[in-house]
C-alpha cells in the first residue's frame, strides 16, 4: 500500500499506483477528498498535456498546487487519466 502522507498526515493511500517520472499517479478515489480544493493553476507537459493542480488544505495550512491530474491526457500518457501525483514535499511511501 502507497500513501502520501504531508504534515504527518495521510492524504492519499492506494495499493494501485502507475509510476511515471518516478512519480506516483494515485487513483482520484484514493483521495482523502477532505484535504484537497480545486486549484486554478494548469501547465503543459509536450507528450502528457495540460496538468490541473489541486491544494492540499490541513486546517490553516496550505499546500498550493501540491497535487496535479490530466484530465485528458495525450494518448501516450492514456494510463494517468483519473489519477493524481503530488510533489512540494507530500511524500510517497510503501
Amino acid at each position: 500500500m502507497k500513501t502520501a502522507t504531508w504534515h504527518d498526515t495521510v492524504v492519499a493511500h492506494s495499493d494501485d499506483t502507475v509510476i511515471v517520472e518516478n512519480n506516483h499517479y494515485f487513483p482520484a478515489d484514493a483521495l482523502v477528498r477532505e484535504y484537497f480544493r480545486p486549484s486554478d493553476h494548469t501547465s503543459i507537459c509536450p507528450w502528457k498535456g495540460t496538468a490541473h493542480y489541486y491544494d492540499v488544505v490541513l486546517g490553516d495550512a496550505v499546500n498550493a498546487n501540491a497535487a496535479w491530474y490530466y484530465p485528458e491526457p495525450k494518448q501516450a500518457a492514456e494510463q494517468i487519466r483519473g489519477r493524481v501525483a503530488f510533489w512540494k514535499g507530500v511524500q510517497v511511501s510503501a
